[in-house]
């Protein structure tokens, strides 16, 4: 009985906790706060991440950037750029910060950018500054004489007195008849553009002439026998047509690429169930902007 008495008085009473150890002090100095990096309840606790600062030379998606100061008609546009990435990708990056279509640029680093090498390949450095020279397409067709302007307005007032397909301009390709290779026509009907380029037609000089319409790069093909012009959607400001006299079912029709008449680029014999369609499509008057 003693010797169980014994053990009763070195046993913890029922209800009882073993006393606390002492916490050591926390960088403020007071003993009852927790310890740096945990929390109150014991778990670790982990600092929100901190914003990271690039100097150009990091990587993106695994690939090692490079910055740029991009220099084209006195604007300046900082660019951060993959260094494995080629000439011709530059290109197209300079296309979306300005408008210039690749096929106008003039890129120079050191000479003129081969377009299948690599900025790495051609030692790209961090802040390269890179020339563009090329205007758009509006700007050259913009540039006329105050005296060119004058004549341009003095005619277009006169050829308003008459139907456009009677004026001499018009004359000379339309007395040339429908092109042999012309598409048929659908008169009273609208219908969405083919799948396929419109062909068969006239330009302004006589030459025969395409329109393919690529619709995921929102440009306007314009193919001759000598050379294809690739016009932005967003460059054409209008779109204007007239029936044929004598062949209502096809139309002659120009499109507005700046601001002077000498600037509309026209097209004789368009079927006319695809007016409505090309004038929409160029003018984005459907998911276009």
């Amino acid at each position: 009985m003693a010797a169980a008495a014994a053990a009763a008085d070195g046993a913890e009473e029922p209800g009882m906790e073993a006393e606390a150890p002492e916490l050591p002090l926390g960088c403020s100095g007071e003993g009852g706060s927790p310890a740096a990096g945990t929390s109150p309840q014991g778990e670790e606790r982990r600092d929100p991440p901190q914003a990271s600062v690039s100097n150009g030379g990091d990587a993106e998606g695994g690939r090692e950037l490079v910055e740029l100061k991009v220099i084209w008609n006195k604007n300046k546009y900082d660019v951060r750029f993959a260094l494995d990435s080629t000439g011709a990708e530059l290109k197209q990056k300079i296309h979306s910060l300005t408008g210039l279509p690749p096929a106008m640029q003039k890129v120079m680093f050191k000479g003129l950018l081969p377009e299948e090498k690599t900025l790495r390949e051609i030692k790209v450095t961090n802040g390269a500054k890179i020339m563009v020279v090329g205007s758009t397409i509006n700007d050259v067709l913009a540039v006329n004489t105050p005296k060119e302007a004058a004549q341009q307005e003095v005619k277009a007032e006169e050829n308003k007195k008459e139907p456009l397909c009677r004026q001499k301009q018009h004359r000379k390709v339309l007395d040339k008849g429908k092109p042999d290779d012309v598409m048929p026509s659908v008169k009273g009907v609208q219908e969405r553009l083919p799948t396929v380029p419109l062909s068969g037609m006239y330009n302004k000089s006589g030459g025969k002439v395409r329109l393919t319409f690529k619709l995921e790069q929102d440009q306007l093909w314009i193919g001759t026998k000598e050379r294809t012009e690739k016009l932005p959607m967003g460059s054409i400001k209008n779109v204007v047509s007239e029936p044929i006299e004598g062949h209502e079912d096809y139309h002659m029709m120009a499109f507005q690429l700046g601001p002077t008449e000498a600037s509309y680029y026209w097209v004789y014999w368009v079927p006319t169930q695809y007016v409505d369609a090309i004038k929409d499509t160029v003018l984005g008057k459907w998911q276009y902007f």
